[in-house]
């Protein structure tokens, strides 16, 4: 008989292996710094024996040993010396045992998934260990709820947490297959869309790596965001197949699944409590996917959600009616929560969508983490304890209902008081700002909500009043104008009248107000105020007396109608919130003055910053090992791995002529790379010898890929305005390269990727520019082509309007391998270039604190557009690039005010600065040994921008959480 192992992540209890007389097989996985565990069972003492393309493989087995606790299992098997052998027999045990593919061959797929199932069990018992240990100290901890990660590959980052990569390689040479090869049959884990979900994912590695107990929350989206396809028209969507497959490392959790409801109605019981009833209930289900750390056993959690209905909502009868459709409409709603990423909101379907999304995260996840709170409490629970063992980051506004989530917990369930669940919520949960975009700040109709919601409306409520009482208490009620401007600013919910509480304070303070002499007008000033034109007044009065008695009646104006009613879900999160924090340097300077400034100065203490990071472990370590092992050779240690103010002892080499060679081959090889990808992907070849020239990032007229396009455009009119000599002469080989997706309503965004690709079609086939010239969008573009093409970057272009990019992340990469930035001072940009120096960064464009003038001058209509630039517009209205129609495109930059126009993201103004910056740039490039001594420099200051400083800050700031080390 064969035994069962119950694997658990802290919430269930561990179950005790169970005695048998079967056979337990043990392969040990391990590095020379930790020892992790792998066991398997088999039927018998005999020989397993695996048969792929009729070649035997043989697996020995250990015979009669029984466990009865899991430390007497890890402390057996930790005494076994892993090597490429016993790895191999764990694959092959995985293509024989734990089958995804038919046994008939053992192809890349099939040795991808036995490979990577064979890694998760390392993980497994790393997992188990690290959440055994955090349950017996009963630590606080840290839970990250967020709407996106995107995580990309799992497998190379995995083996090479574990420090087991040469191992791996070695065992799957012996089985006839590469690393590289069997790695690249991974898809990317389609669970975000750009630099939100890829943060969280650093944060995670991060966690992990520096031990800090913690864990994250997400959704299992079925579909993700979407397949970009680029055709003739432009960009097209279809549905991406992630997990069409299965994911060979995700754990499906059956018996941990909560309720989560939607409409009803609510009610008041005998006992004076509200419940909420009726509606629409379906099922959330958690699938869990380790996460490594690197160098250490610590192994936490990625929790995510997927829906479904209850089986007793099929509707057999119906079925058997033959109404199908009618019959599973129940379970269809259900699972359709976690179709998608960001389902598109234009219809009122599409909004109620989204926040059932953002409400199954919420719900499940607070039902979770209490769940296992109160567990760790035993048969007494302290809810006063909950913020010292529980800390919730909101990443962005999607999170936001945990809030009155929480407090619909803590109230309607466990029948805390309204002021000591306040209490606890707002010392439990933290909120990270990401925009300050005003479409970004996210608000949801009232009416929907209510509907939707409606508990969660009714406690909302309750948190505007408090929100209300304290304004009040803070600036009184005689200066009417000022407490109706507070009022207007900070309340939660917009456009919705005074509760009848407070109806009538701005009415009394109104009537308080003394009227200052000078405006108090007598009998005689008012008479005197007819502009002396007695007669035109008496004439005025005629007419009025006239026309009331032939009865004609005066045409009404029409109604204005009501602004729609709101929830701000930003002010909900900063009120709620202990602390506040942007996410670089300058955003959160204008998070404090500008966005949330009547917060700030009411909760000063509540705003911080954490300037973002990214993991050096994916984006230098692995993706970029050739960079990697000539800083490791330089600086004389890897330890640059886990603490990067190491990175800053290049600078003690940057004029050695041995590294300024070596680093530049390196560079050359990754561009090769690169030139065989894009070859084969679009079809287009390009000179490794060209500059690499890169923006890649989701399309957005604020990162104003538009300017960029429009800058090379000026640079091709140029180019076939010269004769071939003066083309060379005047301008550096480019290759420029643009990646990213527009979101599936976006019309502006798509028409840029049109542009795109409609200038790349042109320029890449004309004879005259050659390998001087090249433009190339490459599609689908994610984590895994990121990893490719960022270390190959020579100039990464970061050209967001100033004030409007929160920080970025992708700028730090590609600075931390070696690329050249161009770039305004918006977001993280600033920072990176104080820190890599201001001669390694090339600067252009409008700053953030005259973009609103400079607004206001086009409104005016005092902008004068330079000539370059509408000799740009022209040349693109002439059909230079198709027959394709830009009107809308161009028009965009055009006029002084109005939706869709007056070139809000001030492409051009800024654009001659950044033409004129970029021949700064050929210049520059030139001179190969000054662009590789800077590219060093680069590097070297990138150090400030690790992941692992951001979260010891936030672990410091926030969470105050310590790091648990195994023991």
């Amino acid at each position: 008989m064969a035994t069962t192992f119950h694997f658990s992540t802290n919430l269930i209890k561990t179950t005790s292996f169970p005695q048998c007389n079967s056979i337990t097989a043990f392969i040990a996985v391990s590095s020379k710094h930790s020892k992790s565990l792998l066991i398997r069972t088999a039927v018998n003492s005999r020989a397993l024996t695996f048969n792929f393309n009729t070649t035997l493989f043989s697996l020995n087995c250990v015979a009669h040993h029984k466990f009865h606790d899991q430390q007497e299992v890890t402390d057996s098997l930790s005494s076994v010396t892993p090597n490429a052998t016993s790895i191999a027999s764990s694959i092959k045990y995985h293509a024989e045992f734990t089958p995804m593919f038919s046994r008939e061959s053992f192809e890349l797929p099939q040795a991808f998934f036995a490979t990577a199932q064979s890694v998760r069990d390392t993980l497994i018992i790393n997992w188990n260990a690290t959440y055994d240990y955090y349950e017996k100290l009963n630590v606080k901890q840290a839970y990250y709820l967020s709407m996106e990660f995107l995580q990309g590959r799992a497998l190379l980052n995995a083996i090479g947490n574990l420090e087991l990569t040469g191992p791996y390689a070695e065992a799957l040479s012996k089985l006839g297959y590469r690393l590289e090869d069997v790695a690249c049959q991974e898809p990317d884990a389609a669970l975000g869309n750009g630099g939100l979900g890829r943060l969280a994912s650093c944060f995670l590695d991060s966690l992990a790596t520096l031990n800090y107990p913690a864990w994250g929350y997400g959704l299992r989206y079925k579909y993700g965001l979407f397949k970009q396809l680029i055709t003739k028209g432009g960009q097209e969507e279809v549905a991406e197949d992630w997990l069409e497959m299965g994911s060979p490392w995700e754990i499906v959790r059956n018996d941990i699944a909560y309720p989560v409801k939607f409409f009803g109605k609510v009610v008041t019981g005998s006992d004076g409590k509200k419940h909420w009833i009726g509606g629409e209930d379906v099922i959330a289900v958690a699938h869990d996917v380790p996460i490594p750390g690197y160098k250490t056993k610590t192994t936490i959690n990625l929790r995510l959600w997927s829906t479904k209905a209850a089986s007793e909502e099929f509707d057999l009868y119906a079925y058997n009616s033959g109404r199908h459709t009618e019959a599973y409409e129940a379970l269809a709603n259900a699972e359709k929560i976690c179709y998608i990423l960001y389902p598109g909101d234009d219809s009122i379907e599409g909004k109620v969508l989204r926040l059932k999304q953002q409400y199954t995260l919420c719900s499940a996840s607070l039902q979770d983490i209490i769940a296992r709170f109160e567990r760790r409490s035993g048969a007494t629970v302290n809810w006063e304890e909950f913020p010292e063992k529980v800390a919730v980051q909101m990443n962005d506004t999607h999170p936001t209902l945990c809030i009155p989530e929480l407090l619909r917990i803590l109230i309607d369930i466990n029948g805390l008081s309204w002021k000591d669940a306040w209490n606890i919520t707002q010392r439990t949960v933290a909120y990270t700002n990401h925009t300050v975009l005003p479409e970004a700040l996210e608000k949801w109709s009232l009416d929907l909500m209510q509907k939707l919601l409606p508990r969660h409306v009714e406690i909302i409520e309750m948190i505007d009043e408090e929100l209300i009482r304290t304004i009040i208490a803070e600036y009184g009620t005689k200066d009417s104008d000022l407490l109706e401007k507070k009022l207007k600013e900070m309340r939660i919910l917009d456009n919705v009248e005074l509760p009848s509480e407070f109806a009538d304070v701005l009415i009394k303070s109104k009537e308080a107000v003394d009227i200052p002499s000078e405006e108090l007008q007598t009998s005689e000033e008012v008479e005197n105020n007819n502009d002396g034109d007695e007669e035109e007044a008496a004439a005025k009065n005629d007419e009025i007396d006239e026309s009331f008695v032939q009865g004609k009646k005066e045409e009404l104006p029409e109604p204005v109608p009501e602004p729609p009613k709101l929830v701000r879900m930003a002010n909900l999160c900063v009120v709620s919130g202990h602390a506040v924090n942007g996410v670089a340097e300058i955003h959160s300077e204008i998070v404090r003055d500008e966005v949330f400034n009547a917060f700030y100065k009411l909760w000063p203490d509540k705003f911080q910053n954490k300037t973002n990071g990214v993991t050096p472990r994916r984006w230098i370590r692995f993706c970029n090992p050739s960079l990697s092992k000539i800083i490791t050779e330089w600086i004389g240690t890897e330890d640059w791995v886990l603490n990067t103010e190491k990175l800053a002892e290049l600078r003690k080499f940057v004029d050695n002529e041995n590294l300024q060679v070596q680093w530049s081959e390196a560079k050359r090889n990754n561009k090769i790379k690169v030139a065989t990808f894009l070859k084969e992907k679009t079809g287009y070849s390009v000179s490794p010898d060209a500059m690499f020239d890169i923006q890649v990032k989701r399309i957005h007229e604020y990162k104003r890929q538009l300017l960029n396009v429009l800058g090379i455009v000026y640079r091709y009119k140029k180019m076939k305005e010269m004769s071939a000599e003066e083309r060379k002469a005047n301008f550096v080989p480019r290759v420029c390269i643009f990646g990213g997706k527009a979101f599936a309503t976006y019309a502006q965004a798509k028409r840029i990727v049109k542009f795109i690709t409609d200038v790349g079609a042109t320029v890449n086939h004309d004879p005259e520019i050659g390998d001087l010239l090249k433009v190339i969008f490459v599609p689908d573009y994610n984590v895994s082509v990121a990893e490719l093409l960022i270390p190959a970057s020579e100039l990464s272009q970061h050209i967001s309007t100033a004030g409007m990019e929160a920080s970025g992340t992708s700028n730090m990469k590609f600075a931390m391998n070696g690329c050249i930035l161009i770039g305004t001072l918006d977001g993280a940009n600033v920072e990176i270039r104080e820190e890599v120096g201001a001669d390694n960064f090339f600067l252009f464009g409008a700053q953030a604190h005259e973009i609103a003038g400079l607004r206001k001058e086009r409104t005016e209509g005092k902008f004068i557009p330079d000539p370059r630039f509408e000799e740009v517009k022209e040349f693109v209205r002439s059909g230079a690039f198709g027959p394709y129609n830009y009107d809308e495109l161009i028009g965009s930059l055009e006029g002084n005010e109005g939706y869709g126009r007056a070139d809000y993201f001030l492409v051009g103004k800024d654009f001659p600065s950044y033409i004129e910056c970029q021949e700064k740039v050929d210049k520059a490039y030139r001179d190969q040994r000054t662009w590789t001594r800077m590219s060093i420099l680069n590097t070297a200051g990138s150090y400030k921008f690790s992941s692992d400083r951001t979260i010891h800050e936030y672990a410091r700031d926030i969470w105050n959480i310590e790091p648990i080390k195994l023991p």
